[in-house]
């Protein structure tokens, strides 16, 4: 008896050779189902047109949220609304979309946000983890730093559109997050703190304030003067929403954009 087959011509390297197979091919099955989840409904480019489902389609993804905020379904959430005001440079799927408003406040390009959130960011024991640096109980700004609040506030036209009043802190990263700006018009807004440029001697302040001359400000180049006034305004004073984050971050981020027409051309 030849001991290399099992059954009759059927031998051990056609077992191994088909487990194989079969094995690649449910691998190859499973990983596209999970490439589907988490809100993966195909779309055309041009039209947002919803494609139907397909034998590939996997099971809806849940998360559990912590600190008791229940169970988040992506898939459940509704989708953001695809009508922007602007038109596409020529007819095809792939064609640049031209502003047809004012492209900032409306989420175009770089200035696009999205529907997060309505409830602050927190840090691992539950607290609001972005506030104003009063209420973080545990963070000032080092003493030989510039303190930042009183000083002016000029945009990317030169202009001065107010004073930093207030400076708002990460509690689990410890970092200024946002500079609060009262502008000239008495309206406060939050200013993303990677925009802002601090221009002063900063050490040279307490070391050798004689020869200390240079001119304190804070520049934001993002945005002019005037636009400061359609900021996002934040609805819970001393509380951010990581909605109002994004819209914060995307008004300023589309400004390098869109704030100046020269911007938005070519640089060749």
């Amino acid at each position: 008896m030849n001991h290399a087959y099992i059954v009759g011509t059927f031998d051990v390297a056609e077992l191994a050779f088909l487990l194989f197979f079969g094995f690649f091919v449910a691998l190859v099955f499973y990983l596209n189902r999970e490439s589907r989840r988490e809100g993966y409904p195909l779309e055309d480019e041009q039209t947002g047109k919803i494609h139907p489902g397909s034998l590939f389609d996997g099971d809806k993804k849940s998360f559990q949220l912590p600190h008791g905020r229940g169970t988040y379904v992506p898939e459940d959430v509704a989708r953001d609304d695809i009508n922007v005001p602007a038109t596409q440079a020529f007819n095809a799927a792939g064609a640049p979309w031209v502003p047809s408003g004012n492209a900032m406040k409306d989420g175009m390009g770089p200035a696009a946000w999205a529907n997060r959130s309505k409830y602050p960011d927190l840090t691992f024991d539950g607290r609001p983890r972005i506030v104003p640096i009063a209420q973080s109980h545990e963070i000032i700004v080092a003493p030989n730093d510039p303190q930042l609040i009183g000083w002016p506030v000029k945009a990317a036209d030169g202009v001065v559109v107010g004073k930093v009043s207030d400076i708002w802190v990460d509690q689990a990263e410890h970092i200024i997050r946002y500079l609060e700006v009262e502008t000239s018009s008495g309206k406060k807004v939050l200013a993303p703190m990677m925009v802002a440029v601090v221009h002063g001697n900063g050490l040279l302040d307490a070391i050798l304030p004689i020869i200390d001359n240079k001119p304190e400000y804070v520049e934001i180049d993002a945005i002019t003067a005037a636009q400061f006034d359609d900021v996002p305004e934040i609805e819970t004073p001393g509380i951010i929403t990581r909605y109002e984050e994004d819209r914060i971050q995307a008004y300023f981020g589309g400004g390098y954009m869109y704030a100046t027409p020269e911007r938005a051309e070519p640089w060749l």
